[in-house]
């Protein structure tokens, strides 16, 4: 049995990946969402989730680090990372573009990566999905959001603990608890089919060394001993998700129909501003730019409602002063005024006082 929590329609299948065109972009997949939790397991996912709609190719854009706040956030988890694996030999499976990767060979690990997503030439990467038939193992495995892209979690952790026959976990994912706290409606996308909370990471493992929030409750990690990887049992209530979970749209389209003069933008083209630019759109409102500081997006367009990516240079070249700049992750928010000489009116969606 499961209780449903939330759905949406007409979602990007990949959210981060950027295409040439516009019209490339308007025309690629989209999927719905059923967010459902299992009254058994007490873990949360979409039920809609279909698995062959998602192929992970160099097209794929996620890469976070060209932003100091982020590069702090992975200082974060490289010292959690120095208390559990220090002088092991690691596997960062779902490596992404290879940053994190390098950061931790340049601090002295060793360490391989696989990710079919991978772009550059270092020959301890595999450019693949992480299977058991790839025949790698290491005292260490580094999981830093993928098991929230897995249809089955705890199948593929099983595949892990299998391939490694033992050995600490790092785990990461992004908190439910935050989502649901912050309205953060823009959070919740098709190629996430699980969603987790801390106790939901704690139930999947017998033996757990230490848990806790980063990024600004955010994110959650875990690390605990594959070996003792069990099926989770509910641990608590159902969840109710909260009145005027999305209300926050109506706020943002009401604040630029009261300006229409007035000109606004977007500040993050990944996976929260590539839903929140595509809804208010289909509400009817324009934004002028969607800004990202990673060159990969700049010039690209995003999915489904084919938004043109532009680099910050450009918002600072045409943006007047006093537009309404529409921050997707208050994380990030110091680090953006000051990019932009605090030119603007600043909203940062996620915040309490924009809900």
């Amino acid at each position: 049995m499961t209780h449903e929590l939330y759905r949406a329609q007409g979602l990007p299948v990949l959210q981060n990946r950027t295409f040439a065109t516009a019209e490339e972009a308007r025309a690629s997949g989209y999927a719905d969402i059923v967010l459902v939790q299992d009254e058994q397991s007490g873990l949360i996912f979409n039920q809609a989730f279909d698995g062959s709609k998602l192929i992970y190719d160099a097209d794929y854009q996620n890469e976070q680090a060209h932003s100091t706040q982020f590069q702090k956030h992975l200082g974060d988890v490289e010292q959690i990372l120095a208390r559990h694996f220090s002088g092991q030999r690691l596997i960062e499976v779902g490596c992404g573009k290879g940053y994190f990767l390098e950061m931790l060979r340049e601090r002295g690990y060793t360490i391989t990566g696989v990710d079919p997503s991978y772009e550059g030439d270092n020959p301890d990467v595999i450019k693949a999905p992480f299977t058991r038939q790839l025949g790698l193992s290491a005292e260490g495995i580094v999981l830093r959001h993928v098991l929230e892209h897995m249809a089955d979690p705890q199948a593929f952790l099983s595949e892990i603990a299998a391939a490694n026959q033992g050995g600490k976990i790092y785990i990461e994912v992004p908190c439910f608890d935050w989502i649901v706290e912050h309205h953060a409606w823009f959070d919740v996308f098709y190629e996430h089919v699980n969603y987790f909370r801390l106790d939901d990471l704690r139930r999947l493992f017998g033996t757990v060394h230490e848990t806790g929030h980063l990024f600004g409750g955010q994110y959650l990690y875990v690390v605990a001993d594959l070996a003792s990887l069990r099926a989770p049992r509910t641990g608590s209530a159902l969840l109710q998700m909260p009145t005027g979970f999305t209300a926050s749209l109506e706020r943002a389209v009401q604040i630029i129909k009261d300006a229409p003069d007035q000109r606004a933008a977007i500040w993050g083209a990944s996976s929260k501003g590539v839903i929140y630019s595509l809804f208010l759109q289909r509400a009817g409102v324009a934004v002028d730019h969607v800004v990202d500081i990673n060159p990969a997006k700049q010039g690209r367009y995003l999915p489904l409602s084919g938004l043109r990516v532009s680099s910050p240079q450009e918002v600072l070249d045409s943006l007047p002063d006093g537009a309404n700049l529409f921050v997707m992750n208050s994380n990030y928010l110091e680090e953006i005024k000051r990019m932009t000489d605090e030119r603007y009116v600043y909203h940062a969606v996620d915040s309490a006082s924009f809900q």
